[in-house]
Formats: C-alpha cells, sequence, structure tokens
C-alpha cells in the first residue's frame, strides 16, 4: 500500500493511474492527522514556482518545508519502509553553467528553491533507521498527460499559429518525462539494491526551445514558423510585461531561453537500466495529446 500526498497534483494524477493495478493508495488530506500505515510513503504535496507572484512567500515554506517535516517524522515513527519525496533542481540552483550534479553546492535564489532545501537538509539530518529507505529526487520541467505552465503557453502559441520569436536564442535544456520519473519511482518502490540518497531525475537527452516549437509543430501538423527577432527589443518588451504584469515577463524569457542540464548519471547507474522513453518521443506523444 501507498501513503500519497499531493494526489491531485499533476504527478499525483499521473502516479495514481500508473500504480492503479499494483497498489492500494491512501490520499492523504492536507491538514489532517497525519497517520501512516502502509509500507510506502510517497510525498508529492507542494508548492510549485510561482510565475505569477500570486503566492504568500510563507505558503512556501509551510507547504514545502513545513509539511515535508511532518510527513517524514510520521515516516519515521511508522513501520513503513521505504520514502520518496519530490523536490526540484531548483532546491540546487536556479542557472546552471556546465551540468548540474547531485554534489553541486546548493545556492537557491527563489523562496520555492530555499524551502525545497530547507526539506532536503531535514530529511538528511534525520539518522535513517537500518530496514528503511530514503529518496529525495531532484527533477527538472517535467512533462506528459496534462502538462501546465510554459509548455502549455508554447503549445497555444504554435498551435494558433503564431511564430515563435525568440529563434535568436540559443540553448540547452534538460527535461523530465513523467513515464521516466514514475519507472524511477517504481525501480525504488520494488528494488532494496538502489541506495538511499538524492537524485537528480532527467531525461536523457537536451533540446533546444526552437527544437521544442519544430515538435510542438509536428505533432500538431503545423508549419514551424521561428523568427530571429533582435534579443534588444524582446528584452524590452519583457521588461515592459513585468511592469504591467503581462504574461510575457523578464523570468518567463529567462525560463524559454536559459540552458539548464541536468546529469542523471547516478540514478541511470543505481537502477542499471536504460530509461523507457526519449525526451523527442515523449514530447511528440505529449503535445499530440494536449488539447
Amino acid at each position: 500500500m501507498i501513503f500519497l500526498t499531493g494526489a491531485s497534483g499533476f504527478i499525483g494524477l499521473n502516479l495514481i493511474k500508473f500504480f492503479k493495478n499494483e497498489y492500494s493508495i491512501i490520499r492523504y488530506k492536507r491538514d489532517l492527522p497525519i497517520s501512516i500505515n502502509e509500507n510506502i510513503v510517497i510525498h508529492l504535496a507542494g508548492k510549485a514556482h510561482d510565475i505569477k507572484k500570486k503566492l504568500i512567500i510563507n505558503q512556501y515554506y509551510q507547504v514545502n518545508t513545513e509539511l515535508t517535516k511532518k510527513v517524514f517524522d510520521a515516516f519515521l515513527e511508522s513501520d513503513a519502509k521505504v520514502f520518496i519525496t519530490i523536490s526540484s533542481v531548483k532546491a540546487v540552483a536556479n542557472e546552471v553553467h556546465g551540468e548540474l550534479i547531485e554534489d553541486c553546492i546548493a545556492n537557491p535564489i527563489t523562496h520555492y528553491g530555499k524551502s525545497k532545501l530547507l526539506a532536503e537538509n531535514y530529511i538528511l539530518s534525520k539518522k535513517i533507521p537500518i530496514n528503511k529507505r530514503v529518496y529525495v529526487l531532484r527533477p527538472c520541467m517535467i512533462y506528459g498527460n496534462g502538462t501546465k505552465g510554459n509548455l502549455e503557453l508554447l503549445f497555444r502559441l504554435v498551435n494558433k499559429g503564431f511564430p515563435w520569436p525568440l529563434g535568436a536564442y540559443d540553448n540547452k535544456r534538460s527535461y523530465c518525462s513523467i513515464e521516466n520519473l514514475l519507472f524511477i519511482i517504481k525501480e525504488i518502490i520494488k528494488r532494496e539494491d538502489i541506495p538511499s540518497g538524492v537524485y537528480n531525475v532527467a531525461d536523457d537527452e537536451t533540446i533546444s526551445t526552437n527544437e521544442l516549437i519544430s515538435i510542438i509543430a509536428k505533432a500538431q501538423n503545423k508549419k514551424v514558423k521561428i523568427l530571429k527577432v533582435s534579443k534588444i527589443l524582446i528584452k524590452l518588451i519583457a521588461k515592459l510585461g513585468d511592469i504591467l504584469y503581462l504574461p510575457f515577463t523578464t523570468e518567463r524569457l529567462l525560463k524559454l531561453t536559459e540552458s539548464y542540464v541536468v546529469n542523471n548519471e547516478k540514478i541511470k547507474t543505481a537502477i542499471g537500466k536504460s530509461l523507457p522513453t526519449s525526451t523527442k518521443e515523449a514530447m511528440l506523444k505529449t503535445f499530440k495529446n494536449l488539447n
């Protein structure tokens, strides 16, 4: 049986569907006392990064940090054997030069990242009983059935026939397919030979945002339209978005055009298996199913 938090979120909904024929899943309802009688704990509940700046700062720490502490303490007091929590690469770095590995010195700059790191540090500060296994997974941007956020925004843009104006930017980004994430979670649950610890989770390949636009167009049988608008003009428009609270802001521009490469060798070595899907294959599938 699985004790699950965050069942109504993007990962939670996909996880429930993925495991529905293998495990009974007990869904935790927020603000209720935490009592764990299941063998596996998967902690997904959290406040995601808020591009629209509508969240109160304390909400990040109340959910991402304090709730994680409570769930983990309940796990330690229970007979459960496996604890898996979803952190984020943003708990380590907001920007990446080269490749992000697990041993990088953490330096989060957002409250989202800081709250995630505090939760990680709390978990890692505790002595783990010999009969228990504990995993902190740091995925990069996750996508798949029901994807939201920037990927949905790009999809809407291409689907409506608008040209992509940021073709002048050349970048490399890591993404994480929900299929690959759930595959890793399943391996961790079923195998006692995978050591406890912190693991980055990402697909094997990186792709540029321009490649991503081309994949979306292909999935929707649209003609790809990529323009190389002046970077100076683009930055001015983004700053205007900051002032007028428009969807296109300096922060969103950075997210769409920066390079962010995540190394996944540690988890792949621990599992000793290839990931089930490639980025381009999974992206194509995602955008074919998105409406």
